[in-house]
């Protein structure tokens, strides 16, 4: 039972609004409660029409925010489920809720703008001077303000929306980044990741709870076992699907990797350094933290040497047509394309490592194994480097920013809250016409809500007159 679990305790289950409280059935545990509402959100739904990689529109093949979120959720189960069995001397009563993990893949990518990374940091640019705009940031704003599921009998931090209403340990789960944004940057400073001022009081309740009291970690080290778990299962979803979509859209071959121009190679190299150098800054690393191309090479090489067909020896011409021969059967064959991601996903997860914190189970940690960390940040910063950062795929991202951008200002040119539905439209009116910042935010959760194609058509309504006036906004 839930309340015999040294891991969760009673405050890990309330709720913020206090209408929720008390609507408990023994056959429905409140974490599996929680991922239903999930489930049945429009926000989670929204997430279909907000690209990963590459446009839906493209093939209906490619994996969205959806796609993307389900298989975080089932490989952060799945990580649970197996730390659970593997580790369950070390774990003793504290065993993870699986289904609690699930949870938070299924919402990690909720609070994504329209076009990815590139409608982040158009939003960001347009609210510098009001709080900023961050996904992880906008995720707990959609989970605990945003979505219409329950209101507050008495505001919050001035605000009666309560969102989903979630358990307080779910909330947790969520929280990647244990940083404020500052309410002003200057103009030009890096996208800084967070939660926004605005939810300062209900990240302070979330910690008071989960945390049974005692003394908040120093600031930046509030993380929970769950959310680390859907951390690490995003990092795998990423690095291993993200090849598997370029592969399958013949954006890359195991051929063309690694025949990958030099500049390229050096590159990913730095990035990956980059990384391994911030991990090593978490606990000592048994493997050099500095990587360079030939060691880029020698990670593909390994893992496309465990899939392909076997070379005959002695001759290299032979040698080369069936290394050929094998390249373009990675890249076309689904069986070859799932049996890979599947051994990769399944290593990682095995990969995963646990050490409980008595004094704070809550807070124990996982990580990924030296070797597998690094093999993970290879494929991730390979296939963002070469992929993600092509021209191709740059130029659907520079039009994503430029619609967004300019939607966000027609919205907050005079009036311009004439063009946004009633509901929004009231709260915009609703809030003090000197609270610049109040105002900005409404327009920046309505543009951020949107999906790619929503986008795309309000834009197209505001350029031109091909759409109908009777189509509801």
């Amino acid at each position: 039972m839930r309340d015999r679990n040294p891991m969760y305790w009673p405050g890990d289950y309330e709720r913020p609004a206090t209408i929720d409280q008390g609507k408990t059935y023994e056959w429905r545990p409140e974490f599996t409660r929680d991922y239903g509402r999930i489930i049945h959100s429009a926000s989670f739904r929204r997430q279909q029409g907000k690209t990963q990689v590459f446009p839906g529109h493209e093939s209906d093949f490619f994996r969205n925010r959806l796609t993307h979120s389900l298989e975080v959720a089932q490989i952060a189960e799945g990580i649970a489920d197996r730390l659970n069995t593997d580790y369950e001397a070390a774990l003793g009563e504290h065993r993870i809720d699986g289904r609690l993990c699930g949870a938070a893949g299924l919402v990690h990518d909720i609070g994504h703008p329209p076009f990815g990374h590139n409608g982040e940091r158009a939003l960001d640019t347009k609210m510098k001077q009001f709080g900023g705009f961050e996904g992880n940031a906008q995720t707990l704003r959609i989970l605990a303000r945003l979505d219409k599921k329950e209101l507050y009998d008495e505001p919050v931090g001035g605000d009666k929306r309560a969102g989903m209403n979630l358990c307080f340990r779910t909330l947790a789960a969520v929280l990647k980044y244990d940083e404020v944004i500052p309410q002003s940057r200057e103009k030009g400073s890096d996208l800084t990741k967070g939660y926004y001022e605005t939810e300062q009081p209900i990240v302070d309740e979330i910690k008071r709870k989960v945390l049974r009291g005692k003394e908040f970690p120093p600031k930046g080290e509030f993380k929970t076992i769950e959310c680390a778990i859907m951390d690490v299962a995003d990092d795998i979803a990423y690095s291993v699907y993200d090849l598997e979509d370029s592969l399958k859209a013949g954006f890359l071959t195991p051929a063309i990797i690694l025949s990958s121009d030099l500049k390229l190679l050096e590159a990913v190299a730095q990035t990956v350094t980059k990384q391994m150098k911030k991990e090593a800054k978490k606990r000592p690393l048994s493997i050099p933290v500095d990587v360079d191309a030939p060691r880029i090479l020698q990670t593909f090489a390994d893992i496309f040497r465990a899939i392909l067909p076997a070379k005959d020896k002695g001759d290299p011409i032979v040698n080369f047509g069936r290394a050929t021969e094998g390249s373009t059967a990675l890249a076309s064959d689904g069986y070859l394309r799932t049996k890979l991601s599947s051994d990769l996903v399944h290593e990682f997860i095995r990969g995963v490592e646990f050490k409980l914190n008595p004094e704070a189970p809550a807070l124990s940690k996982v990580w990924l194994r030296d070797e597998v960390k690094l093999k993970v940040e290879v494929l991730k910063q390979y296939t963002y480097t070469a992929t993600i950062d092509s021209p191709l795929v740059k130029l659907g991202e520079y039009r994503g920013t430029q619609i967004v951008r300019e939607i966000f200002n027609a919205l907050q040119a005079k009036k311009g809250y004439l063009l946004m539905p009633g509901d929004v439209r009231n709260m915009y009116l609703e809030t003090a016409e000197n609270d610049k910042a109040g105002r900005a935010r409404i327009v920046c959760d309505f543009v951020a809500g949107m999906t790619d194609r929503y986008a795309m058509e309000f834009w197209g309504r505001l350029k031109s007159d091909g759409a109908s006036m009777f189509k509801p906004i």
